[in-house]
Order: structure tokens, then sequence, then C-alpha cells
């Protein structure tokens, strides 16, 4: 079966997740998180996508962001790769690349999933058990969002600065919501999206989506379609099953 393009819809949101290859650490020391994110952030400005949150985890990282244009987001991680891959391989004296495969992406419906994908992306080294609170782990943009330092790799996303008319109430009002974790099934929902490549938002917008692609944004129904009776094939007869 021929495999999906990459859903990318220019200046709508979307995650991202790269993994590394076989889980070779990515980020061996301080220096190799600072080396990514200049890169990362030299990456963004130059190919014109706002990065609004992240995280950098040993073997794999997350990005929210919003491309420009249709080529930005995949101009901005062979920007990635051939920099950071570069550094690392000299480095640390290897060969060969550190992905596993192409990085996996999806759009998401803001008004319904900035914050909650935000959150989902900075809790990730708590799930991982590497600190029991996100404002602990260095390599994410928690700590910008509640205020502890200013990230210049981060773009603010206007719905972030919709928590609150002042910086402190919106990095009071974005931590109280990190304390109250993410349902279980949020957190399946955006990583199932993101894993397979399928728009996530309400059935307006994958309708706006469906507009601007003419890749299928969602799986086809299972099953075969409903066989209708034979009265109500005369009534309907363009819906009869062949």
């Amino acid at each position: 079966m021929a495999r999906l393009a990459r859903l990318v819809i220019p200046k709508t949101l979307h995650h991202l997740v790269q993994r590394s290859h076989e889980g070779i650490r990515l980020f061996r020391d301080a220096e190799d998180y600072k080396v990514f994110l200049d890169w990362l952030r030299q990456g963004a400005n130059q190919f014109n996508v706002p990065v609004h949150a992240y995280v950098l985890m040993p073997d794999h990282l997350h990005l929210l962001l919003t491309p420009g244009d249709a080529e930005s987001l995949s101009k901005l991680m062979q920007w990635l790769g051939r920099y950071y891959v570069l550094y690392f391989n000299r480095k640390y004296q290897r060969a060969g690349s550190l992905w596993q495969g192409r990085y996996k992406a999806t759009v998401l419906e803001a008004e319904r999933y900035f914050i909650d994908c935000s959150l989902f992306v900075e809790s990730n080294p708590i799930r991982a058990g590497l600190v029991s609170d996100a404002s602990e782990y260095a390599w994410s943009s928690y700590q910008h969002h509640i205020g502890l330092r200013v990230d210049p790799l981060v773009s603010d996303h206007p719905l972030f600065w919709a928590l609150g008319n002042t910086p402190f109430q919106r990095e009071a009002n974005y931590k109280e919501r990190m304390a109250l974790s993410l349902p279980k099934d949020t957190i399946l929902a955006l990583s199932q999206a993101t894993l397979k490549g399928w728009a996530l938002g309400s059935g307006e917008f994958k309708k706006q989506i469906a507009k601007l692609t003419e890749r299928r944004i969602e799986p086809r129904q299972r099953g075969r379609p409903r066989k209708l009776a034979t009265s109500e094939q005369s009534q309907n007869p363009q819906k009869i099953d062949i």
C-alpha cells in the first residue's frame, strides 16, 4: 500500500514528533541540547515556522508549531538533519542518520487543542519519570510559559496570550492547567492523530481542512456500506449498493 503524503496545511497548528534511530540517545550532554536548540531557532526564523512549544527528550522530540507555507516544515526538519546530525556524528565519531525514518506530524484545531497539546508536549518528562515537576526540566518551553525565563525560540501563540491580560495571569493560569493533568483520552487522541497523520479537531474543522488538500485527513470507515432494503432502494436508486 502506498504511503500517504504528509499532511501539511500552511498557517495551521501542527504537532510533530521525531524519534531517534533504534533508541540512540540524541543529546548526551548540555552542549548537545543547546546546539540543537540554536539550530532549531535559526531554522524556525529562516523558514518561517514559529515554534510555540517544544520538548527535547533523550531519544525523541516534540514540536508544536505553525508552518508558514507548504514547504517550510520539511525544510526546517531537513535543516536540523543536515546541521545537527553532522555536529553529532563528528563529536561522537559515528556515521549515519540519527532519525527513525521520517518525522510524524498532523494538523490540530488550535481553539480546541493548542493548550492541551502544549501541556502534552511539556509534560513528557513527567510521564517519562525524568522529573516530578515540569518546571525542573530545562529542555522544554515550560519554564518560558510560567515565567521562569524568556526563551528566544518560543513564539507565543495568540491562544496562550488569551489565558490572561497580564504576563502574571497567563503564567499562573498555564501553571494551574498543568497541575490539573491531561485526561488520558486527550493524551491518546493527540498521540494517535500525530502517529497516523490524521487531522484532529471538530467536524467543521475537518471539513475546512479537507478543502485545502487532496490527501485523506481521517481514516476510512471500516466495513462494507450498509445494504439497503428493496423498498428503500426504489426510493433512493442513487444509493444502491453495487
